[in-house]
C-alpha cells in the first residue's frame, strides 16, 4: 500500500517532500491569485513580468514556516495546535511579501493590492487543507466517509459499534484514541448533562441515559464504555446498576493518576472494576495513624509476595521507612514482589533498603536471626493458609501454619524487641466453622495472652523468662477484591469460557473490600492499639455472591441463562456448601465495640485465655499434630475456640484414610 510504503520513510525524507509539496502549493497559491484578479487571458500573458515574486514568497515563507515548527508536527497526529501555527506562517509570510511589495515600488510590473489577499486566503486553504487530507489518509478516517455504518476492518468483519458514557474531557479524548486505533467504531455518547442532550459533540450525538434502548436501536452498539474517571464509586455504582439491563457489554477507562504516571494509555480499555459494583468510595487515610509504625523504621512483612502482604510492601515502600524485609515462603511470589519493588525504586529514586528473604514461619530460628540482624521495629504477619476447603483437608497443615506459625513469629518478635506487631486476622475467625477460621481465632488468643504478660516464658524455650516490650493488635476483616482464590477472578475466567458460572449457594452473602483500602486500614489500625487490641474494619454491606455474578454476566453484554430466561448466554450453577463454609460470615464474636479515632476501624472487646492455659493447649496441640490426630485437635478446638461448630465429620485426607476408609 502508497500509505504504509510513505509511513516507512525516514523522518529526514518526509520532511524533503513536504517542503516541496509546500513549495508547489505556494506557487499554485500565488498562479491562481492572479487568475482571480486580472482573468485567465491576462495571466497567461504577463506571469513572465511577475517570475520575481514566484522567486521571493518562497524565500519569504519557507523561514517562517520552519520556524514556526510547520515540519515538526506529525502528519497523522496533527492537531489543533499545528493549524494554529500554519494559519500564524502563512499569515506572517504573506504579511512579509506584502510589505516587501510596498518597499520596492520599482518592480518591473506593479502589483495589485488585492493579490495579497487572495494569496493568502489561499495558501492557507491548500497547505493547511493539504495537512488534513493526509492526516485523514494515513489514518483511514476517510474509509467512513465512503463506506460510514459499513467500514469494517479489511477482514471483513465490522468494527465493534462502541457508545461512550460521558461527553467531558474524557470521552473526547477516548474516542479520538479509538478513531486513531482503528479497532472500534464509537457511534453515540450517554451523558446525563441536559445542556447537552441531543447535541453533536466530535461528530457523534449526545444521548441521555434514559434514552439508552433508542440509543442501541438507532445506532446498534454492542458495548459501552464508561469515561468518567473523576466520578465517585457509589456514582460509578448507580450508572452500572442503570446500566445492568441492557444488553452492553461495560468496559472503563483508567484513572487520571494512571494516565499521568504511564502505567497506561486512554486505549487501555478494561472490565468494570467489581468494586464499582460494591459503592464503597475509599476514605483517606490518616497521615498521623499511617506514619507512626513505619515513617523511619524497620519493617518486615511475612507472607509479603502474598495479596494482601505484597500491597502492604507496597504501600510501606512509599511510607518513608528506612528498610523493608520481604519474609516470603514461596520463591516464585518472592521473586515476583521484589522485582516490582525494585523497579519502583529505581523509578521513584526511593532511599529504602529493599531485602528478600525465603524462609518459612515454621522456623522459628530463621525468624528471630531475621529480626534481630536487621533490628525489625515493626512486623505485619500476614502469612497464612486462608482457603477453607484447602485447610478443611488439610487440618494439621492448617494448625502448624496458622496457628503455630503465628506463635514462632510473636515470640521471636518478643525475644528480638520488636517495638509492634499486627496480626492480619480474618472474619471467619468469628464463630468459625471451618479449621481455618478456628486456627486464625486461636492465633488471635495467642498474641491476646502474649499481651497480657509483661515478662513472659516463651513456648518451646524450656521455661525461660523473657522481658516483653512489643505490642500486639489484630485487625479483622473479610473477603478482599480480586486476591488469591477469590470468586472474582473465577467469575471471571468462567464467563468467558462460556460458563456455567459456579455459586455454591443462592443465599451465601460475604463482606467485601479491595486490596489496597484493606492494607491501607490494616497500617493504621496497627497503630492504634494499646496491645492486645482486636480491631475490626468497616466492611459496609454483605453482598450476595449470586446476584454479583448476576451482575459481571450482564456487564460483559451477555445475559443469565434461567428457567425465566431459558434463551440466555450464561448460566449459573449452584453447587452446594463446600467443607466447613458458612453461609454468613460474621466480624464480632459479641456485642461490645467501640469506636476508635478512624471511622472506618473499632475496637472489639473479646473474651481471652490466660499465657499458662494457653500453654497447655498448645502442648496438647503439638502433640497431636505430629500423631496426625485430627479427631483430638477437633476436641480441642471445640473447648477452646468461642463458637467452634464444624458442619461435619473430620474430612483431612491423610486422617480419613487412615481412620474411616
Amino acid at each position: 500500500m502508497i500509505r504504509n510504503w510513505l509511513l516507512s520513510w525516514p523522518r529526514g525524507s518526509k520532511r524533503i517532500l513536504q517542503l516541496c509539496a509546500d513549495l508547489i502549493l505556494l506557487w499554485f497559491s500565488l498562479w491562481l491569485a492572479f487568475v482571480i484578479r486580472i482573468g485567465w487571458d491576462d495571466t497567461c500573458k504577463h506571469i513572465l513580468d511577475y517570475k520575481w515574486l514566484f522567486i521571493v514568497a518562497p524565500i519569504i515563507a519557507f523561514p517562517i514556516f520552519i520556524k514556526l515548527g510547520m515540519y515538526r508536527a506529525v502528519m497523522r497526529f496533527i492537531g489543533k495546535e499545528a493549524l494554529t501555527a500554519i494559519a500564524k506562517a502563512v499569515t506572517i509570510s504573506a504579511l512579509v511579501l506584502a510589505l516587501v511589495i510596498y518597499w520596492y515600488r520599482d518592480v518591473p510590473a506593479s502589483v495589485p493590492r488585492s493579490l495579497i489577499f487572495n494569496y493568502w486566503w489561499l495558501s492557507l486553504l491548500f497547505i493547511g487543507g493539504l495537512r488534513l487530507v493526509m492526516r485523514h489518509y494515513f489514518l483511514g478516517d476517510w474509509l467512513e466517509v465512503v463506506h460510514g455504518p459499513f467500514y469494517s476492518n479489511g477482514g471483513g468483519k465490522a468494527f465493534p459499534r462502541v457508545a461512550v458514557y460521558g461527553a467531558g474531557a474524557a470521552g473526547n479524548q477516548l474516542v479520538t484514541a479509538l478513531r486513531m486505533g482503528r479497532m472500534m467504531e464509537p457511534v453515540a455518547f450517554v451523558d446525563d448533562n441536559e445542556d447537552i442532550t441531543e447535541a453533536t459533540i466530535a461528530g457523534l450525538k449526545v444521548y441521555r441515559p434514559e434514552q439508552l434502548q433508542e440509543m442501541i436501536d438507532e445506532t446498534k452498539a454492542t458495548q459501552l464504555l464508561l469515561a468518567i474517571p473523576s466520578a465517585t464509586r457509589s456514582r460509578r455504582q448507580e450508572i452500572l446498576a442503570m446500566l445492568a439491563p441492557y444488553p452492553l457489554h461495560v468496559r472503563t477507562i483508567p484513572g487520571f493518576m494512571d494516565l499521568a504516571s504511564g502505567r497506561v494509555k486512554v486505549q487501555d480499555l478494561q472490565e468494570v472494576d467489581i468494586a464499582d459494583l460494591l459503592g464503597r468510595d475509599p476514605v483517606a487515610p490518616h497521615q498521623a495513624l499511617f506514619d507512626r509504625c513505619i515513617r523511619s523504621k524497620s519493617v518486615m512483612v511475612t507472607g509479603a509476595g502474598g495479596s494482601i502482604g505484597s500491597e502492604l510492601c507496597r504501600q510501606i515502600l512509599v511510607s518513608g521507612a528506612t528498610r523493608l524485609i520481604l519474609f516470603e515462603h514461596s520463591e516464585f511470589n518472592l521473586y515476583s514482589i521484589t522485582t516490582e519493588l525494585q523497579r519502583h525504586i529505581a523509578r521513584e529514586g526511593l532511599v529504602i533498603e529493599l531485602i528478600p528473604i525465603l524462609g518459612s514461619i515454621r522456623n522459628p530460628v530463621r525468624l528471630f536471626e531475621v529480626m534481630e540482624t536487621w533490628e525489625v521495629e515493626t512486623v505485619y504477619h500476614a502469612a497464612a493458609y486462608k482457603h477453607v476447603p484447602i485447610v478443611e483437608t488439610n487440618t494439621t497443615e492448617g494448625v502448624l501454619n496458622n496457628l503455630f506459625g503465628t506463635l514462632h513469629t510473636a515470640q521471636s518478635a518478643v525475644k528480638a524487641g520488636v517495638e509492634n506487631f499486627v496480626l492480619i486476622s480474618t472474619d471467619k475467625a468469628v464463630r468459625p466453622t471451618n479449621v481455618m477460621g478456628a486456627t486464625k481465632r486461636l492465633a488471635e488468643l495467642v498474641l491476646q495472652a502474649l499481651s497480657s504478660e509483661k515478662e513472659v516464658p516463651l513456648f518451646g524455650e524450656g521455661g525461660k523468662v523473657f522481658e516483653n516490650n512489643t505490642r500486639f493488635t489484630m485487625v479483622r476483616f473479610g473477603n478482599v477484591l480480586g486476591s488469591s482464590g477469590s470468586v472474582i477472578p473465577l467469575f471471571r475466567k468462567q464467563i468467558q469460557d462460556g460458563g456455567p458460572v459456579t455459586v455454591t449457594h443462592p443465599e451465601i452473602t460475604r463482606y467485601f473490600m479491595t486490596i489496597p483500602e484493606a492494607a491501607e486500614l490494616v497500617i493504621q489500625a496497627g497503630s492504634l492499639g494499646e496491645g492486645g487490641d482486636v480491631f475490626v474494619l468497616d466492611m459496609g454491606e454483605p453482598v450476595k455472591i449470586a446476584d454479583l455474578a448476576e451482575k459481571m454476566i450482564n456487564l460483559t453484554g451477555l445475559t443469565v441463562k434461567s428457567d425465566k430466561n431459558p434463551a440466555g448466554d450464561i448460566a449459573i450453577k449452584f453447587t452446594g456448601l463446600r467443607p466447613g463454609e458458612k453461609l454468613y460470615e460474621e466480624l464480632l464474636i459479641g456485642d461490645d465495640v467501640i469506636d476508635t479515632e478512624h471511622e472506618m476501624i473499632m475496637r472489639a472487646n473479646e473474651s481471652m485465655i490466660s499465657w499458662k492455659e494457653l500453654g497447655d493447649l498448645l502442648a496438647k496441640l503439638d502433640g497431636a499434630v505430629k500423631a496426625e490426630n485430627c479427631a483430638i485437635i477437633r476436641d480441642l478446638l471445640l473447648r477452646y475456640v468461642a463458637g467452634y461448630k464444624p458442619q461435619g465429620d473430620i474430612v483431612d485426607h491423610l486422617y480419613a484414610k487412615k481412620h474411616i476408609d
